[in-house]
């Protein structure tokens, strides 16, 4: 049952993610939650870690629940389910690519996609902020270290670019957290 399960729940994740991975993140949570893979805190921590190793975002997440959940089988069959919808979708996108773009509907579809993806990435960004930092505030034991990572981040990050007149790297930020998340939870 839970091959059935997980080939289901990241066939809908693969088939329904648009705009990236940080747009898929409302839906890979739903659907975690949903069939009771993971947590909501499991989800935040397999969330950074899928951020900071190597591959996207949505293929760590589903070999990691399918491994824990139903063994290797289940790794391979989960991340196999979220990636198939994408491949089959290129392949017929780039098939029908030539005569679709020049069509104005089309156009007009992925215009209006752009703004809606923005919103889903806006949205799980002010719920991970509240959820990480705001919420731990009203907590009797409240650890501020997540607000205090977050402004030592922004601070290097926009600092970087007033004092070195260039932008900080995403590498080098997720580098720098790492760090700073060993440095204060790992001693």
């Amino acid at each position: 049952m839970i091959y059935v399960e997980l080939l289901i729940g990241f066939l809908t994740v693969g088939l329904f993610s648009f705009g990236g991975a940080y747009a898929a993140i409302p839906l890979i949570r739903d659907v975690v939650l949903s069939y009771g893979w993971l947590d909501d805190e499991a989800l935040t921590n397999m969330i950074a870690i899928s951020e900071s190793t190597p591959g996207p975002i949505m293929v760590n997440l589903a070999t990691y629940v399918g491994s824990s959940k139903a063994g290797l089988l289940g790794g391979i069959l989960a991340t196999t389910a979220v990636v198939l919808p994408a491949f089959f979708i290129i392949l017929m996108i780039m098939i029908l690519m030539r005569k679709a773009l020049g069509n104005k509907y089309v156009q007009a579809v992925l215009r209006g996609l752009k703004p809606c993806i923005a919103g889903i990435i806006a949205a799980m960004g002010a719920y991970m902020i509240f959820k990480n930092m705001l919420s731990p505030l009203f907590e009797e034991t409240a650890d501020m270290w997540p607000l205090i990572l977050t402004f030592v981040l922004m601070l290097l990050y926009f600092g970087s670019r007033k004092v070195l007149k260039k932008k900080m790297t995403p590498i080098m930020l997720i580098v720098v957290s790492a760090v700073l998340g060993v440095a204060v939870y790992g001693f």
